[in-house]
């Protein structure tokens, strides 16, 4: 009989446990949990640690394979005196200003032409999306050899048209190269703005316009007064992956220029690898990096900030 008792209650206790986690993923907050910790444990391994990595390495004085001692902000110190660190902040900052600007105003206008019912459409909205889709490296390279001095196309065609009358050193001038550089961050970027925007775009009702039209409205009042506001968090969201992305861009800087002419177009990325890698200063490129994170992070607060307000006055 014990035997017996025993083989009874063994299966009764499983499916107890069954039970009790099917109940336990009946509760929207379990369930949530257990659907999450897939994502949170790549988070984690992909970006908790690092960061945490980076932060200690940024307090020492290691070196490849030596595992060194707390320095505490020595190694701040010594970036902020560097000359090249401050070229490499004003260029960030124009970098990431003047092309998030001019992605948001050419995805925008692209957004309101593609919004539009004509022949091709479907092949012109995916024809528009290959800037994103190449991979970055062979898109660079195609535009490092456009702005080639000797084979550039587009020194051919400005001289065909009489615009110049020599060859034009695109990378091979800080202004320019720096110029350029903002350029095929723009070329790679307004495809991403223009399908979300666009997406914003198709959830605003046509009725809107038509009344608008009925009141008089032009064109430009209707883009003003009914889409902008009615776009304005998918526009702030779009524009906070934007500035992320671009503020901390590393391989276009890094194959157009590497940070030349004379470390003059260097960003925080390229300055941080050039520390790290070549100069075989980890702690100093974890520094550098490191100024990124405070930038980002109080940008990302406002724009959350006003999207949530908008929510809940929603």
């Amino acid at each position: 009989m014990a035997v017996t008792s025993y083989a009874l209650s063994e299966p009764r206790a499983g499916a107890m446990q069954r039970g009790a986690v099917t109940r336990m993923l009946e509760d929207e907050r379990w369930l949530a949990l257990v659907l999450l910790l897939p994502t949170l444990a790549l988070l984690s391994l992909f970006i908790a640690y690092p960061f945490v990595k980076g932060v200690e390495l940024s307090v020492t004085d290691a070196k490849v394979g030596i595992p060194g001692h707390f320095v505490g902000l020595q190694n701040f110190e010594k970036i902020w005196s560097d000359d090249i660190f401050h070229v490499a902040v004003w260029n960030t900052c124009v970098y990431t200003a003047v092309a998030t600007v001019f992605k948001l105003v050419l995805g925008l206008w692209l957004a309101l032409l593609l919004n539009h019912n004509f022949k091709g459409k479907a092949f012109t909205r995916a024809f528009i999306l290959l800037p994103f889709i190449i991979p970055t490296v062979l898109s660079t390279f195609a535009w490092k050899w456009m702005f080639d001095p000797t084979f550039s196309v587009i020194n051919w065609s400005l001289y065909r048209l009489g615009l110049i009358h020599g060859r034009i050193n695109w990378l091979g001038e800080p202004g320019l190269a720096l110029t350029s550089v903002i350029i095929v961050n723009i070329w790679r970027g307004v495809p991403f703005y223009a399908i979300s925007l666009l997406a914003g775009l198709q959830t605003i009702s046509p009725e809107l316009h038509e009344a608008a039209a009925i009141d008089g409205a032009n064109w430009l009042q209707k883009i003003w007064y009914i889409n902008l506001p009615m776009m304005r968090n998918i526009i702030q969201i779009t524009a906070l992956f934007s500035l992320i992305v671009t503020f901390a861009n590393f391989d276009i800087v890094k194959i157009l220029t590497n940070g030349g002419p004379v470390d003059q177009t260097h960003v925080f990325a390229t300055w941080a690898f050039t520390l790290a890698i070549w100069g075989n200063d980890i702690p100093l490129g974890a520094s550098v990096s490191l100024f990124m994170a405070p930038i980002l992070a109080i940008a990302a607060f406002f724009i959350l900030r006003n999207v949530r307000r908008r929510g809940n006055e929603a």
